[in-house]
């Protein structure tokens, strides 16, 4: 039996053209009894190819991605597409607005709570539209994601990996085509609730991104993405190639090679990075260490690296407390592509 949802829409999914509207989730918090929560929501159609469903804005602190499908959005005629895309710029709207990567609603991380649950808290109500109503209308899924304000990242294109050869092989194709710097297989410690692993789930050819991050709108990290947009949409072939693209004919493809990729913050107090993002590290080589302003007489507590590679991400807010994810190492991939 199919979940019950109380969401609506001002779009229809079927009509050729070009759309915009919202989707709606009745929301009754203190300040208003019989509110919605209003989601940006795209359709543009034309034609007949393939069904494209991009999102942005999945957590609220990461900001190329909004950027780019906003002007997407904007810019592009029907006329030159053959298919339709469905895009949300700004999925997690509570979230974008706050620059949080949670929702202010109900704390929740919208990445972490795939397939959802309709009758559920609102992050919960958006994940279940996406995985009920919007992924069985698509063939393929682009997630545009940044290190948040957490995290610095080296912009990248992320492959999520496939239960079957046949449909790791359309992510990883895709994947390449996006054509970042970097492609990187993630596969989040098999974490099975966010958006691209749903994705997986459903069957869609599914593209990922990490673009920079450190809680700004980096110049080259949003030049990449709008760039990849247009290449993936071309390999899809909802629309023509970029003339100007060329594929880059060096491939760095790498992996987080799981739990040994992470360094974690060991105490209460401020980290001190040794090392900067694409630099080569070593397991067993000092990582950086972690200060104590309370206790100036505490010598620094000492974080190493488990893994070698290449530092990946490095957090971006000095103050940490025990967890905190402080850097994260990837390695040459060593799988199948």
């Amino acid at each position: 039996m199919a979940r019950r949802s109380t969401a609506f829409w001002t779009v229809d999914f079927e009509r050729q053209g070009k759309q915009v509207g919202t989707l709606n989730i009745p929301h009754s918090p203190h300040e208003d009894a019989w509110g919605a929560t209003r989601i940006p929501l795209a359709v543009i159609s034309n034609g007949s190819g393939p069904t494209v469903i991009l999102t942005g804005g999945n957590h609220g602190d990461e900001y190329e991605g909004p950027i780019a499908l906003g002007e997407l959005i904007r810019d592009l005629d029907p006329a030159s597409i053959q298919g339709r895309l469905i895009v949300l710029p700004a999925l997690n709207i509570p979230a974008v607005m706050a620059g949080r990567r949670t929702s202010p609603v109900d704390g929740l991380n919208l990445n972490r709570t795939y397939p959802g649950d309709p009758a559920g808290s609102l992050s919960q109500q958006i994940s279940a539209f996406m995985h009920d109503v919007v992924y069985p209308l698509g063939d393929a899924f682009v997630d545009l994601h940044s290190g948040g304000s957490s995290l610095n990242i080296l912009p990248s294109a992320i492959v999520e990996p496939a239960p079957s050869e046949e449909h790791h092989r359309r992510n990883v194709e895709a994947v390449l085509a996006f054509d970042a710097p970097l492609t990187v297989v993630i596969g989040n410690l098999g974490e099975t609730r966010t958006s691209t692993a749903s994705s997986v789930g459903a069957g869609l050819t599914t593209v990922g991104t990490e673009m920079g991050g450190g809680g700004t709108v980096g110049i080259e990290a949003l030049k990449i993405c709008r760039n990849g947009i247009r290449n993936v949409l071309g390999h899809f072939g909802v629309i023509e190639r970029p003339v100007a693209h060329a594929v880059r004919e060096e491939r760095t493809i790498l992996e987080i090679p799981g739990e040994k990729g992470y360094v974690f913050a060991s105490g209460d107090g401020i980290f001190e990075p040794f090392h900067a993002n694409g630099e080569k590290v070593s397991a067993g080589q000092p990582a950086g260490r972690i200060h104590f302003p309370d206790d100036p007489a505490r010598t620094p507590s000492e974080l190493t690296y488990q893994q070698d590679g290449i530092l990946y991400g490095r957090r971006q807010p000095g103050r940490v407390r025990p967890g905190n994810c402080c850097l994260v190492v990837a390695a040459p991939f060593k799988g199948v592509l």
